[in-house]
Parts: structure tokens; C-alpha cells; sequence
């Protein structure tokens, strides 16, 4: 090698791998091609993808029955809290008129004693 050679492959050699690495790409699928097992394990391969599609369905539908049913559980559990909440509501109102009654009837009570003691007594006379 001179000082002006370089190392690196000029183009005819570049073009001449390039084509020798086409032709034993092409090779090796023809051969496989060839292959009497290819269609076979292709065939295995399909049959095992279908397999795992109707798994995954399968997975998929059992999902949505769970979330359906926790769903259903979830309306159910809003439900019984919505009457609960009601129930509650009532028993408050019930409470509330119970203690209103007792003040009135507690109010009346003194007033009839006032009006009582003011006949009673006497002591307001006529105007």
C-alpha cells in the first residue's frame, strides 16, 4: 500500500458484497421456503394465536361480568345508603315535631297558669 491508497473498499467492492449478501439473504428464504415443516409450524403457530385470542376474550369477558357485578353492588350498597340517609331523615322529623309539641305544650301550660293565677288572685281588675 502506497501513501495514496486508503483502506477502505472502493465501490466495486462495496457493489460486489452487497450482491453476494442479496443473493445469500434470497438463499436462505428459499430454503426455507423449500422446507416441508414450514407450513406445518405455521399452521402451529396460527392455531396457537387463535388459542390465545379466545383466551384473551374469555379474560376479557369474565372482566366485564366482575365489573358489571361490582357495578350492581355498588348501586345496591347507594341505595341502601340513599334509604338509610331517609330513614334517618324521618326519625330526625319525627323528633324535631315531638320536641315542638313538649315546647308548646310546656307554653301553654304556663300561660294557662298565668291566666289561672291572674283570676285567682285578683288583683288585675276590670278597666
Amino acid at each position: 500500500m502506497g501513501k495514496g491508497q486508503s483502506k477502505q473498499p472502493d465501490f466495486v467492492e462495496r457493489q460486489a458484497a452487497a450482491a453476494a449478501a442479496r443473493k445469500a439473504m434470497l438463499e436462505k428464504f428459499l430454503a426455507k421456503a423449500a422446507d416441508p415443516d414450514a407450513a406445518t409450524r405455521a399452521q402451529a403457530r396460527a392455531t396457537e394465536a387463535a388459542e390465545r385470542n379466545a383466551a384473551r376474550q374469555a379474560r376479557q369477558a369474565e372482566k366485564a361480568e366482575q365489573k358489571a357485578k361490582a357495578a350492581e353492588a355498588a348501586a345496591a350498597a347507594a341505595r341502601a345508603a340513599a334509604e338509610a340517609a331517609e330513614r334517618a331523615a324521618a326519625m330526625e322529623a319525627e323528633r324535631q315535631r315531638a320536641k315542638e309539641a313538649e315546647q308548646k305544650a310546656a307554653r301553654d301550660a304556663r300561660y294557662a297558669a298565668r291566666k289561672a293565677k291572674g283570676k285567682a288572685g285578683g288583683k288585675k281588675g276590670k278597666r
